[in-house]
């Protein structure tokens, strides 16, 4: 199965700065249909007013709502629950990884990471780039 590039894709982060990083990635990856929320309160109102993206990459740390509370909260949603999730945190700790691995993320990115890192993370979700 390959990448496929037209499908829309959720940013959750509560830094713009992260937020356009992250989008400016994508896009230099061939992205065009990039949405953008501030948390994952926010996050979750637009999943819910249409479910129709292909990724959600969400920061871990974030107030009121945590990427991995995000997580917990569309997994728990039949019309959610089948999005693939990348979460991506300052943390390492072996703990945070199990963690989310145990609550059905897809892959997880630890900062700093560049377009190369997250290339290989969303081909190891998805399959090739074309």
């Amino acid at each position: 199965m390959a990448v496929d590039k037209a499908m829309r894709v959720l940013v959750v982060d509560d830094y713009q700065t992260m937020r356009k990083v992250v989008s400016h990635l994508l896009k230099k990856l061939g992205f065009q249909n990039i949405d953008e929320a501030a948390d994952g309160t926010e996050a979750l109102k637009i999943l819910r007013a249409n479910s129709q993206y292909g990724l959600i990459i969400t920061d871990w740390n974030m107030k009121p709502m945590s990427g991995l509370q995000l997580l917990h909260k569309a997994q728990a949603d039949p019309d959610l629950k089948n999005i693939p999730f990348i979460i991506i945190t300052a943390e390492s700790k072996a703990e945070n990884v199990i963690a989310a691995k145990e609550a059905g993320v897809s892959n997880y990115i630890v900062k700093p990471f560049d377009e190369n890192t997250l290339k290989a993370k969303m081909i190891n979700i998805f399959g090739y780039f074309k």
